[in-house]
């Protein structure tokens, strides 16, 4: 199960109180105050984890509390402090408070965020004696600790986005350039969920490709699964539009250009500033030959990338033109 959004509560640790007590020793009959200080709180920390993918733990766990501060001792003793507890959440992981005011963005491993912090413990009477009041019989309570409802939103990182009607050939692409192996099948809306692929090259360079559910007419408005998942592809620094050239499904590869270019400004206008590289798919077919050349016609000045990717045409030069453009977009 792939959780890429998820509602959590999170609640700090309360502070300790402080304590009242006042030392009692043989040859000491009036030792003075001795209350100790209560503990704080534990705090709810966020911790971002290039190990994980996804929020399903916090699924199954989406109310988060720390550990309460112990109470102050006599003879002076300071209660323990509350344990933090520090929950790892993917790199990419945006937190919402219930306002939807974006209050941090999780991207670099090892990056932490407090989303609850602990309460403060409370003095003991031992602070407050003056020399006008040596016996006080009173403490601070301990302050209580944050609380509150959140959104944990996930925004995977990669560097290249794979974006495309359903069938185009998305997971096949994303096979034959990686090692990660997503479901494919001759059938629409075979991936459900992001996949992430790592491209590697001779010289020990790598990529990060992201391949998304296909996009269908009304994506932005939450149509088919696109909707869903569009937010995976907002920090690619390039795109991909992947084109069933050969028209299997009955669609012409023009107008699902010109869709998926509307569905990407629809959902947000900034995607379509990003880098893009227009890739036929589907070389192999009979009647791509003729598609791509009606393409060029209908569709000028937009460079297209041939390719089979089932069976490996091109994808060379499909490696080397996404890292060439990943590495001019990076210097921008």
């Amino acid at each position: 199960m792939f959780v890429d959004e998820i509602k959590i509560y999170a609640r700090a640790g309360h502070g300790g109180k402080g304590c009242v007590a006042f030392q009692r020793e043989k040859f000491r009959p009036k030792g003075g105050p001795s209350g100790g200080n209560g503990g704080h709180g534990g705090s709810v920390i966020l911790q971002a984890d290039h190990d994980l993918n996804n929020l399903i733990a916090q699924y199954y766990q989406p109310r988060l509390i720390a550990q309460h501060g112990e109470h102050g001792l006599g003879k002076g003793m300071d209660g323990h402090a509350g344990k933090d507890l520090v929950v790892k959440v993917p790199c990419g992981t945006l937190v919402w408070d219930p306002a939807h005011k974006l209050i941090a963005d999780l991207t670099e491993h090892g990056q932490q965020f407090v989303l609850s912090k602990g309460g403060r413990g409370g003095l003991g009477n031992r602070n407050f004696a003056t020399a006008a009041r040596q016996t006080p019989r009173f403490a601070q309570p301990g302050e209580p600790g944050e609380e509150g409802d959140f959104l944990l939103e996930l925004r995977l990182i990669a560097e290249v986005g794979l974006v495309g009607y359903p069938n185009a050939g998305k997971s096949t692409l994303l096979t034959a350039i990686s090692k990660a192996r997503p479901k494919i099948a001759p059938y629409p809306f075979t991936t459900l969920h992001p996949q992430i692929g790592i491209v590697e090259y001779e010289d020990f360079h790598r990529l990060t490709v992201c391949d998304v559910p296909g996009l269908i007419e009304g994506a932005h408005q939450n149509v088919g699964l696109g909707h869903a998942f569009l937010r995976h592809i907002e920090r690619c620094k390039i795109l991909v539009l992947l084109l069933d050239m050969a028209g299997t499904d009955g669609r012409a590869p023009w107008d699902d250009y010109q869709q998926l270019l509307s569905e990407l400004k629809l959902y947000d206008p900034g995607l379509l500033k990003k880098p893009r590289l227009v890739v036929a798919n589907k070389m192999d077919e009979t009647a791509a030959e003729k598609n791509l050349k009606q393409f060029k016609k209908k569709i000028r000045k937009v460079p297209v990338l041939p390719i089979a990717a089932a069976f490996d045409q091109g994808i060379e030069k499909f490696r080397d033109t996404i890292r060439k453009s990943v590495e001019e977009a990076s210097a921008e």
